[in-house]
């Protein structure tokens, strides 16, 4: 193996990994729930602070975005490897109705957002 293959190798290792998330939006996972009265959408928003969680509604879209911070970097330290994302966020996800007249709530509970719609009865 040449030395230039060696330290091609050596760089595959490590590169990658911060290149990948580095100033990357990355989009948090959502579970759907149909309900009796419309929708239960949870994402998880592990190591977010609810105060950097913004929602929105615009005719079928349902959009969460924030910011997940890197508490550790703070510390004196060198980063050696990083795969858990710190930076900004966004998930948008369309919904097969219209949510502008839908009664829409949400709260934080231990990491995970709940995101619940309630739908006016149909007549």
């Amino acid at each position: 193996m040449a030395w230039d293959d060696l330290i091609r190798l050596r760089h595959s290792f490590f590169l990658p990994i911060a290149d990948t998330f580095h100033d990357a939006t990355w989009q948090p996972s959502a579970d759907v729930y149909r309900t009796r009265r419309g929708w239960l959408i949870q994402f998880d928003l592990a190591g977010v602070r609810p105060e950097d969680v913004t929602l929105t509604v615009s005719g079928s879209r349902l959009t969460v975005r924030g910011t997940r911070r890197d508490w550790i970097a703070d510390e004196e330290c060198s980063c050696y490897r990083m795969e858990i994302p710190s930076s900004h966020f966004e998930r948008t996800l369309e919904m097969n109705c219209n949510l502008d007249a839908a009664q829409v709530t949400s709260e934080y509970h231990y990491g995970l957002l709940l995101v619940r719609i309630e739908m006016e009865a149909q007549q």
